[in-house]
C-alpha cells in the first residue's frame, strides 16, 4: 500500500519549493517524485515542478513502494580505496559495466553495491546506489560512490561546479604533436553509427587537455594524461579521434584495428579529488592501473620514465604549468 501525505499551501511559490520544505529530501528527488505523475494538485496529477501554486490550494503526495530488485551473483572483486560512513572510492576494474541494463546480462557495479549494502533512501520509488559520475564498461579506475542522500547531493554538485575532477591515463597512437592539447568541441550521438559519439555543431559543450608523459621505445606510441572540464559521454576518445588519434585497445573509435591490439582499452581514471561532504576537507586518491596495462607499458616503454611521469604530483605540475 503506498503512502499517502496532503499538504495546504499558505503562500504562492514553485511546487518543487514547496514539496521540499514540506519532505526531508534534495531537490532532484522531488523532481523524480513530481516527474513520475505522484503529486496531485487540488485532485489534478501535475507532472511539472516549475507549476506556481496559489495560496490554500492542496497538495497530495502518493509515495510509491521502492522496488528493490535482488543482486545477481558476483565473481569479480573491486580495490576499495578509502570507505567511511558518507563516501566509498573505488579502483573499477576494466570490463564491468557500472548500471543494469536489459542489453547487460552479467553482474554489474551496481549488484556489487547491492551485495556490500550501499543503498540510497528514495521516495520515487526506483533503486538508487549512489553512483555519482560514470566510467565506460572498458575504462578502469577511480570512482567516488555517495553512501547517503546528502552525500551524494553535496558530491553531485561538486561535478557541477568542477571541484570534483579526474586525471586519466591513456596510452595513444600516433603520438600528439605538442607537450599540451586542447580541445573544445561539442559532443554529440553519431548519425552514421549509433554506438558512437561524434564532435557535431548541434552537440553539448565538451572541452579536454591531453598532457604527454612519454613516448614507446618504437616511437609509435604515447603515454599522455588526460583532464576532463566537462563529462560527455565518450568526451577523451572523441576528442582524440577528431584529431585523428585513437586509444590503444579500442575497437570502437580505432583508426584502424588491426593497427595494434592490447587486451583491454588502455583508457584509465587514475587521480580523483573532492571535497568531502562532513568533513569538507579537500582529499585525493590514486588508483593504480591493472596487471594488463603495467604489462603493457612495460613491454612498450622505459619503466624508468614511466615510473617518474606517472607520479600525480608530476602529472598536476604538468597541467598546471603548461596552461
Amino acid at each position: 500500500m503506498n503512502e499517502i501525505e496532503t499538504y495546504i499551501c499558505d503562500s504562492s511559490e514553485r511546487l518543487d519549493t514547496f514539496l521540499v520544505s514540506k519532505i526531508a529530501q534534495s531537490r532532484s528527488q522531488i523532481a523524480q517524485l513530481i516527474k513520475k505523475e505522484c503529486v496531485y494538485v487540488d485532485g489534478k496529477i501535475v507532472s511539472r515542478s516549475g507549476v506556481k501554486l496559489k495560496e490554500n490550494q492542496i497538495v497530495k503526495v502518493e509515495f510509491p513502494d521502492a522496488q528493490i530488485n535482488p543482486p545477481l551473483d558476483i565473481d569479480f572483486d573491486v580495490e576499495i580505496l578509502y570507505e567511511d560512513d558518507d563516501v566509498l572510492v573505488i579502483n573499477k576494474p576494466t570490463n564491468l559495466t557500472v548500471h543494469p541494463a536489459p542489453s547487460v546480462k552479467e553482474a554489474t557495479l551496481v549488484d556489487w553495491l547491492k551485495h556490500k549494502g550501499v543503498r540510497l533512501s528514495t521516495i520515487s520509488g526506483e533503486e538508487r546506489h549512489g553512483i555519482v559520475h560514470r566510467l565506460d564498461k572498458g575504462t578502469s579506475g577511480a570512482m567516488i560512490i555517495a553512501k547517503n542522500n546528502e552525500a551524494h547531493e553535496f558530491l553531485s554538485s561538486q561535478l557541477q561546479d568542477k571541484s570534483m575532477g579526474r586525471y586519466y591515463l591513456a596510452v595513444v597512437n600516433p603520438p600528439l604533436k605538442d607537450d599540451l592539447t586542447l580541445i573544445e568541441c561539442p559532443i554529440a550521438r553519431s548519425a552514421h553509427n549509433r554506438l558512437k559519439m561524434a564532435c557535431l555543431d548541434h552537440g553539448k559543450y565538451a572541452k579536454t587537455l591531453f598532457c604527454t608523459l612519454a613516448q614507446s621505445k618504437d616511437e609509435k606510441n604515447q603515454l599522455i594524461a588526460c583532464k576532463l572540464f566537462t563529462g560527455r559521454t565518450h568526451q577523451i576518445r572523441v576528442h582524440l579521434e577528431s584529431i585523428n588519434r585513437h586509444i590503444i585497445g579500442d575497437h570502437i573509435y580505432a583508426i584502424n584495428p588491426k593497427l595494434e591490439n592490447a587486451e583491454r582499452i588502455l583508457l584509465h581514471a587514475y587521480v580523483i579529488y573532492f571535497i568531502h561532504p562532513t568533513s569538507k576537507e579537500k582529499l585525493s586518491f590514486v588508483a593504480f592501473p591493472d596487471k594488463q596495462m603495467v604489462e603493457y607499458l612495460d613491454r612498450k616503454f622505459d619503466m624508468e620514465q614511466i615510473n617518474e611521469v606517472i607520479n600525480p604530483s608530476y602529472i598536476m605540475h604538468s597541467f598546471a604549468t603548461n596552461s
